[in-house]
């Protein structure tokens, strides 16, 4: 091989390495920075590139992607002195690569301490319940503070979660005896006063039966009243033959009605009409005005035969 071949090879070498450093691809989702003797000039967008081959070189390649930073557990004390086991994952997207690139020298530790900081910074402001019912107000808080303190990284936080928020186990089983003592305390006003409302609702029930059985028995006063006036109203105008047969026909019934009632076992009835018609007597005698004259004897009727031993009948 002559002298002028191995020339050319060289020279053909050096085209290639030239044209390979001078051509860069840079994929989506991805910012490449470029660096002209150590010093930031310009950024790569995704796609192919040139750049000055052996002047230029790639100096960092961020992802511009949004990323999901994992946040290390740590201990927090809340301000009432309770220690409660905390972790959470940060959201966050680089908006400016050079920033992000070289205003900070590692952007995910730096992320990951400012987030740990703020945790506790948060959390020890506010008693225990406040923080085991409060993670939206601790989650909106945190992303107000790390969006401000990551704006000069160019970061953009654009949500932070916290995922546990646990206390010590002794102080969940005593927060689980407090809770359970509440329960008990409020079944036992439940109950007590649905026993309140019980009693309550049966003296309602009892005042109103009282005044409705009162209220009935007014009613019934004022219609025997009332059927007693126009009974005498009846009798004024018609006489004592009209008086007389009401007696005798209330008299019937009220044996009849003797008779019939299934709680007697035995009924002496008296059958003579002469009995009868002395007990209408009387009864006449009683409504007889004083001084005047006294009502005409019923005739007698005929004695009925009725079987049976004597003038009684066993019913």
């Amino acid at each position: 091989m002559t002298g002028i071949e191995i020339v050319l090879i060289v020279l053909l070498l050096l085209a290639v390495l030239t044209a390979a450093r001078g051509v860069r691809t840079v994929p989506q989702g991805e910012v490449w920075t470029v660096e002209r003797f150590g010093a930031f000039t310009r950024l790569l967008q995704p796609g192919l590139n040139l750049i000055i081959p052996f002047v230029d070189a790639i100096g960092r390649r961020m992802n511009v992607q949004e990323v999901v930073l994992d946040i290390p557990e740590q201990s927090v004390i809340t301000r009432d002195n309770a220690s409660v086991a905390v972790d959470g994952i940060v959201y966050y997207r680089i908006m400016d690569p050079a920033k992000a690139a070289y205003a900070v020298q590692n952007l995910q530790q730096a992320l990951t301490a400012l987030t740990m900081t703020n945790i506790r910074s948060v959390i020890g402001e506010m008693d225990l319940d406040a923080t085991l019912s409060g993670r939206e107000r601790i989650n909106s808080s945190l992303l107000q503070i790390l969006d401000g303190a990551t704006d000069p990284w160019g970061v953009k936080v654009s949500r932070v979660e916290l995922r546990k928020v646990e206390p010590p186990e002794n102080l969940v089983r005593a927060m689980n005896l407090q809770m359970t003592a509440e329960r008990e305390r409020r079944a036992t006003v439940v109950r007590a006063e649905g026993e309140k409302s019980a009693l309550i609702l049966a003296a309602e029930g009892r005042r109103e039966a009282a005044m409705r059985d009162a209220e009935a028995r007014e009613r019934l006063a004022q219609a025997e009243a009332a059927a007693t006036r126009m009974v005498a109203e009846s009798a004024a105008g018609a006489g004592e033959a009209a008086l007389r047969y009401f007696i005798s026909d209330r008299y019937v019934k009220a044996f009849e009605a003797l008779g019939t009632n299934p709680a007697n076992k035995l009924v002496v009835v008296p059958m003579e009409s002469a009995a009868l018609a002395g007990g209408i007597a009387q009864a006449l005698e009683l409504l007889r005005p004083a001084g005047g004259a006294p009502p005409p004897a019923p005739p007698r009727p005929a004695t009925a035969s009725v079987p049976g031993s004597g003038p009684w009948n066993q019913g």
